[in-house]
């Protein structure tokens, strides 16, 4: 029987290019982009994306079930990738939207970049967007077939800091150092979008696909 790999759908940004991006690389999978809480829960895989603000994911996973679901498969040692906002959702606060209490699997708070400088002095644009190099920070089966240092794509005005060492599994530096990646046992997850980061993004949604936490 082919796993199942959950895409969660709580109505926030068009998922139509993540779940056809899964679909690219699955081998024998079946992707199924869903809001039912009972389906996330019961799926082999998840995949928790996002885009928009953190208080509006929060509402609404929280009015629907989805959060209890996500929280129980991490509980149950499902590979679960968190994606951009999805990924900041699973730290403990963001202070976006005047402060919002997260979900708390990864220590760690979501800050605005505020005014942010290049090494020549230029003022760098707010929201982060287009291509940045990842540096990561050890081994892992993630980042299996990716060059140290690959570029992927990033759309965010917040950023990850304060996370443990030990879970952080990619840096970014965009004025400041932050978090790009983040890991604890069967949890990954990433503030760029591997959907929109060419084969680099690919690999990586191949490497969630065959990861055996």
């Amino acid at each position: 029987m082919s796993e199942t790999v959950a895409v969660v759908d709580y109505g926030m940004g068009n998922l139509h290019s993540a779940g056809k991006a899964l679909e690219k690389v699955a081998s024998g999978q079946r992707i199924v982009v869903t809001g039912d809480p009972d389906q996330v829960r019961h799926a082999d895989r998840v995949v928790f994306p996002g885009v928009g603000a953190i208080r509006d994911c929060i509402r609404v996973i929280t009015e629907t079930g989805l959060d209890r679901a996500i929280l129980d498969v991490i509980d149950a040692r499902k590979p679960l990738l968190g994606v951009c906002v999805g990924m900041q959702a699973l730290l403990d606060h963001s202070e976006e939207n005047d402060g919002v209490d997260c979900l708390g699997v990864f220590n760690g708070r979501v800050a605005h970049f505020g005014e942010q400088y290049g090494e020549t002095g230029n003022r760098l644009k707010v929201p982060h967007m287009g291509w940045n190099e990842v540096r990561q920070m050890h081994p892992h089966p993630m980042w299996a077939g990716i060059a140290d240092n690959s570029r992927f794509y990033f759309v965010h005005s917040y950023c990850a800091l304060d996370v443990p060492e030990e879970n952080i599994s990619g840096m970014c530096h965009y004025g400041r150092d932050f978090a790009a990646a983040v890991i604890k046992k069967n949890v990954f997850a990433v503030q760029f979008h591997p959907e929109k980061s060419a084969d680099a993004g690919l690999q990586l949604l191949e490497n969630f696909l065959r990861w055996q936490p």
